[in-house]
């Protein structure tokens, strides 16, 4: 791997391509460290060093990079963008106009495209607002006495959000540039580079204590079994096979080949887990406005805001369940494939083309998913399981979720890398 890793450095296109990925990759963590005007830089430091272990907004803040808490120009990151993608695609199933644009090829992909840009604007917009306000209000850093924001004025306020949504549109644009320029997928990238960036001192945290050295070995190895499990499974595959019929077209014969529907184990990817934390999180969100002696709000806070917590754990076992089967129906549709494959003379063999090959689809895809629902709900709560046993209190800003994301990413990039030398006729990084 090492020796294909120098052969694509010795190329000069792909070695430009690299190059630039990389140097994109680090103007965007140099942006996470930029503080936002009007924010007052040593109080911030001053109130990460005394934060406790479950802050708020904790899960924007990984895939920030750190950014969050930083209350830098990148505060944001590339979690609006997220948000939106996901949402525009939800919106395919409710309004028929965006199904259309779907179905359009790369015409209606642009148009898609665009919406999520604006979208993203939107949200980006609404969600530096409520960090200005929690920060303003003390409820971003709990318990810390120092004040961020120097002055409260509107035109101070209003300079940040500008400033915070600039910043995710440059991060948007500089995830395009990758994608356009670069290797691999710029947004998956961007991901890859925030939550990576925090691993280190994520890790380090484990290691003080009296049995801190033991505790950081086991869950090192721990990492390394679950980021084997998880190339095992993301690497496996269910194929389906499909035989097209000769017919001809004009004078010339077409069809007549063997091929195969690849079905993933986990279809859905990582997005059942952050729909599950991102709704968990909304009680303790609501909880930090209510009265703290209240016993709605302390019931809250002993059930749904520790991740150690057996109710948290069941519901959020639960949750990731849901939305796998949720998510999969709505990005793999059986009827239309079914369709496409009759409209092209394909069929399943043994499997009637039609109504009964749609069926076997939906058959396939619901065995499939309820095996990948379980292992995707395994993979996101092993390590908080594990700092249960080895009786840590410290939390980990990252979980299963994010080496899951890590290592298909990481993946990913090397299959592209891989594609690319065996164009030019060189041994790739796969053998």
């Amino acid at each position: 791997m090492l020796s294909a890793f120098g052969r694509a450095f010795r190329t000069p296109d792909l070695r430009r391509k690299l190059l630039f990925t990389i140097a994109i990759m680090s103007l965007f963590r140099v942006g996470s460290f930029i503080p936002t005007p009007g924010v007052d830089y040593a109080n911030v430091q001053q109130c990460i060093a005394t934060q406790g272990d479950n802050t708020l907004l904790g899960l924007v803040n990984v895939f920030s990079g750190g950014a969050l808490l930083q209350l830098s120009i990148f505060a944001l990151g590339i979690m609006p963008y997220i948000t939106a993608s996901i949402i525009i695609q939800l919106l395919r199933v409710v309004i028929p106009r965006f199904e259309t644009l779907h179905k359009e090829g790369q015409s209606g992909q642009t148009r898609l495209t665009q919406y999520t840009r604006y979208l993203t604007i939107a949200l980006a917009i609404l969600q530096s607002t409520t960090v200005i306000t929690t920060a303003r209000q003390g409820l971003l850093f709990q318990g810390c006495a120092f004040d961020v924001i120097a002055d409260d004025s509107i035109l101070t306020s209003i300079l940040m959000v500008v400033t915070m949504t600039a910043g995710t549109g440059l991060v948007m644009w500089l995830g395009e540039l990758i994608t356009e320029r670069g290797v691999g997928n710029g947004m998956s990238l961007l991901i890859f580079t925030s939550i990576a960036a925090g691993f280190p001192t994520a890790l380090w945290s484990i290691a003080g204590g009296a049995s801190g050295v033991r505790n950081f070995i086991i869950m090192i190895l721990v990492i390394v079994l679950v980021v084997g499990l998880v190339v095992f499974v993301e690497q496996s595959q269910r194929r389906i096979p499909v035989q097209y019929a000769k017919r001809m077209v004009g004078r010339r014969m077409y069809g007549g080949t063997s091929t195969y529907i690849p079905i993933k184990i986990n279809m859905a990817g990582v997005i059942p887990v952050i729909f599950a934390a991102s709704i968990l999180a909304i009680p303790g969100l609501i909880a930090q406005f209510g009265d703290p002696t209240s016993s709605w709000v302390v019931w809250i806070s002993n059930n749904l805001v520790q991740q150690s917590e057996p109710l948290y754990i069941a519901l959020y076992t639960l949750m990731i369940i849901f939305f796998c089967f949720f998510y999969t129906s709505i990005t793999f549709n059986p009827d239309e494939v079914a369709d496409n494959m009759k409209k092209y003379g394909g069929f399943i063999p043994g499997i009637r083309a039609g109504r009964p090959t749609a069926e076997y689809l939906d058959f396939v895809i619901t065995r499939i998913t309820s095996a990948g629902s379980l292992y995707l709900a395994l993979i996101a709560l092993i390590p908080t399981l594990v700092l249960v046993f080895l009786g840590v209190t410290t939390s980990l800003p990252f979980g299963g979720s994010s080496i899951l994301i890590v290592v298909g990413v990481g993946l990913e990039t090397v299959k592209q890398i891989d594609s690319q030398l065996q164009q030019r006729h060189y041994e790739g990084f796969l053998r």
